[in-house]
């Protein structure tokens, strides 16, 4: 479906390329959606935060005190998770919920898998995941509408 996406997008972008080229363009904007997922993956803030999103939606403000880390450095990256999609963002006022973006591909659904079976026996995972049942129990900082 993605790759679909993107073939309808650039042929909107290039009617008049050669069908050599829009298709090795289709297969380069492929291969910078995997690399941009890698990106966010090799990281140890984002690859946190994603972690807790699995237990479900967290504002901001909750994703901070379950990680335990400044609202700037977290918001920027989740910034960097949204642009690689995998993550979802829903405002609610002057609140911003987020939640893990459902798969689009078989290797964003793959890479989801890893997340919850690949680290589960990191000691840090598993305190920041500790910490975020504690805040969904308590209700959170940031109201629900």
């Amino acid at each position: 479906m993605e790759t679909m996406r993107l073939i309808k997008s650039h042929q909107a972008k290039t009617a008049e390329a050669p069908a050599c080229c829009a298709a090795t363009t289709v297969q380069s904007e492929a291969q910078d959606s995997v690399d941009l997922m890698f990106r966010a993956f090799s990281d140890r803030t984002r690859l946190r935060i994603l972690h807790v999103l699995r237990g479900g939606e967290l504002c901001v403000g909750d994703i901070v005190a379950s990680l335990r880390a400044p609202q700037p450095r977290i918001s920027r990256h989740l910034a960097y998770l949204r642009k690689a999609h995998l993550v979802v963002v829903r405002k609610s006022g002057l609140w911003s919920h987020y939640s893990l973006a459902p798969a689009k591909t078989p290797f964003h659904r793959k890479l989801l898998d890893c997340l919850g079976k690949c680290f589960t026996e990191v000691p840090e995972l598993q305190a920041d995941e500790v910490q975020s049942k504690k805040i969904r129990n308590s209700g959170g900082c940031c109201p629900l509408s």
